[in-house]
């Protein structure tokens, strides 16, 4: 294999340095603070990011003078959480989660506009559900999609709903923007989402956002149940208890020691 020219490597370098910069952030930011944060230059900031946005994985924001991370960023991510890691470390906490609660409990990620299950752990006596592992749904549908949506910044909500969510059952619009982001509210504030009978009817759903070490969303783990098992003021007593599987699930990812 032939050499990369020398200065091809200190160019890669601090592209993915500004890269992992981005992603570090609660939202998007301004060019300048880049460059300011790592050090560089201001005209090769520029370019750098000028070319991540070519590329797909930047945005840049021209209301707001700043830039964040691109749709393209979001597959590496995503890839990379269907990869083995987050199913491996998945499996055995989603065995232990419906051990716990005697309920169907997942792990999905999301893509885009879309939630895809990862994984799934049937309780007993439980009937096959649409989550199925590989199913692909509407984020903005699913419990497990809205406590993902819900940890985005407004700017990247903005941007991936351009339009309106389609409820793809029946190829309308299923909710507006404004209404989408007053839901997100509402789970940002109970620190949960859920839904009842919008996926599957009579069956309910309650997850949890799994954040990876820079806050972002990793991963949701949710449970499923027919709608009469759990009342719905017992939903927030199942959060917290999806809560503490997902906070142990979030620290495997991290690579953090284990509690003493």
């Amino acid at each position: 294999m032939g050499q990369s020219p020398p200065s091809a490597v200190p160019a890669a370098r601090q592209a993915l340095r500004v890269l992992s910069h981005l992603g570090a952030q609660r939202g998007p930011v301004p060019a300048s603070a880049v460059a300011r944060d790592l050090g560089i230059p201001r005209s090769a900031c520029y370019r750098i990011l000028t070319a991540l946005v070519d590329h797909g994985y930047a945005i840049h924001y021209p209301e707001d003078r700043r830039y964040g991370l691109g749709y393209a960023a979001y597959e590496l991510s995503s890839g990379f959480s269907r990869q083995a890691p987050l199913s491996r470390l998945g499996a055995p906490i989603l065995a232990a989660l419906v051990d716990h609660v005697g309920e169907t409990a997942h792990l999905g990620v999301l893509d885009g506009t879309d939630v895809i299950y990862l994984l799934e752990q049937r309780a007993p006596h439980r009937p096959v559900l649409i989550t199925d592992v590989g199913v692909r749904l509407p984020a903005h549908q699913t419990a497990t999609g809205r406590s993902l949506l819900a940890c985005l910044p407004a700017t990247q909500l903005r941007a991936l709903y351009v339009e309106d969510p389609v409820d793809r059952r029946s190829a309308r619009p299923f909710r507006d923007l404004p209404h989408l982001r007053r839901t997100l509210g509402e789970v940002t504030r109970a620190g949960f989402a859920a839904e009842s009978g919008e996926v599957s009817d009579g069956f309910a759903s309650v997850a949890v956002a799994i954040r990876d070490r820079n806050g972002w969303p990793a991963a949701s783990l949710a449970v499923t149940f027919p709608h009469g098992n759990v009342p719905e003021e017992s939903w927030p007593d199942l959060a917290h208890r999806i809560e503490r599987f997902a906070s142990e699930l979030g620290r495997r990812l991290s690579g953090a020691a284990p509690a003493r």
